[in-house]
């Protein structure tokens, strides 16, 4: 049989490279999530021939009209819950937790690359999970290294997760980041990546999101998770266990690595084509370890997003998604050159002290995200 998969989020930078790795393996794409890019839209569409393509309200007329053979709607959930093997989830930021959620409640294996759905809506995703029988299989670099350290393991044993980062390109000059312009900071030394993700790598914003997904992807204590720059991104993710023994995952920084991975971890537990998640191999060159295995201490006062993001951690209930959205407009007003760089984590701090104290539930989400969008816009302006 041939694989089935769909792709939430196919013209971002995770759902192109999926495409890639669905190339390389000759996997049948069934479902596309397109977002406002009409061009690059038709011309997956053209290539892979889904069975449905969704795509934003604005372009929905253009696409029918450059596509009559395919059925394309305007809701990324109808594409989420059509039958696939596999759906992955990468629409950026909390647009992607209402299409992740329909696909677990549709029974669905979710290999997700979308971390705020995780960091917004983590326990709940969860109960959705175990009462639907879907299950997720973490996709980003730093979460399939901690999964494949895992492997075989107890997490009852396990000392400490340790994330790490590039540090971006600011982590040892200019001294005084006062100065930093968009252009500046979306050039990331190792990984191309989308416009907001790059920015969040710049500040440690991405890593205090990830930080946050990976305590609720495996219920462990925030006091347990660690940070350190890994300037060569080859080291993704470290697991020290309580014998003081160590784990730790190496690769390039390729993101095709961990999404054939994680889809074909996914496949795995389905029962599904391969016997193994590593016997395929991928047309990369190997990797080259020589000099590239440096670690470091985040320095705390440089990076004051990743503090934020543990502080919302430890406050619970709806703060994560203050955090979150408070980190979305600021970073578009950044790239939009109404915000300083250095006001980013500045209007985030203040989102975050003013955020209600609620606990979880689908209604304080929409609600606490919706409050916060408003009042960092408000902060912007003012």
């Amino acid at each position: 049989m041939t694989t089935r998969i769909s792709i939430l989020g196919s013209t971002g930078s995770i759902g192109t490279q999926t495409l890639e790795v669905a190339r390389w393996r000759g996997w049948r794409v069934v479902g596309l999530a397109a977002g406002k890019n009409l061009e690059l839209a038709v011309q997956q569409a053209l290539e892979f021939q889904p069975e449905m393509l969704s795509v934003d309200e604005s372009i929905l007329k253009a696409a029918r009209e450059a596509l009559p053979k395919i059925k394309v709607v305007s809701d990324p959930k109808e594409v989420a819950v059509q039958t696939a093997d596999v759906v992955i989830g990468a629409i950026p930021g909390l647009a992607g937790l209402a299409p992740t959620r329909a696909a677990l409640e549709a029974g669905r294996h979710v290999a997700l690359a979308n971390k705020e759905a995780m960091v917004c809506g983590g326990k709940l995703m969860w109960q959705i999970a175990r009462a639907s029988g879907a299950k997720i299989t973490p996709m980003d670099s730093e979460h399939s290294a901690l999964y494949q350290c895992l492997v075989g393991e107890r997490l009852e044993d396990v000392a400490e997760l340790i994330l790490t980062a590039s540090g971006g390109p600011f982590r040892d000059a200019p001294e005084d980041l006062s100065s930093v312009t968009p252009e500046m900071a979306l050039k990331h030394p190792n990984w191309v990546m989308g416009a907001k993700v790059t920015i969040d790598s710049s500040t440690l914003m991405n890593k205090g999101l990830e930080v946050l997904e990976a305590h609720y992807l495996y219920d462990f204590p925030l006091e347990q998770i660690k940070v350190l720059i890994q300037p060569g991104s080859i080291i993704h993710s470290i697991v020290r266990f309580k014998d003081n023994q160590i784990k730790a995952q190496l690769g390039a920084p390729d993101m095709r690595l961990p999404i054939q991975y994680s889809i074909l971890t996914a496949l795995e537990t389905l029962g599904i084509e391969f016997p193994g998640a590593r016997r395929p191999s991928t047309p990369l060159e190997p990797l080259n370890l020589i000099g590239s295995l440096e670690l470091r201490a985040v320095n705390m006062e440089r990076f004051p997003c990743l503090g934020l993001a543990f502080e919302a951690g430890h406050l619970g209930g709806v703060a994560p998604v203050a955090l979150n959205a408070a980190d979305e407009i600021a970073v578009q007003a950044f790239l939009e050159k109404r915000l300083s760089y250095l006001g980013i984590p500045k209007l985030i701090e203040k989102v975050l002290s003013e955020a209600p104290n609620t606990d979880l539930t689908w209604e304080s989400i929409a609600a606490t995200d919706a409050w916060a969008r408003t009042r960092a816009v408000e902060l912007v302006g003012a």
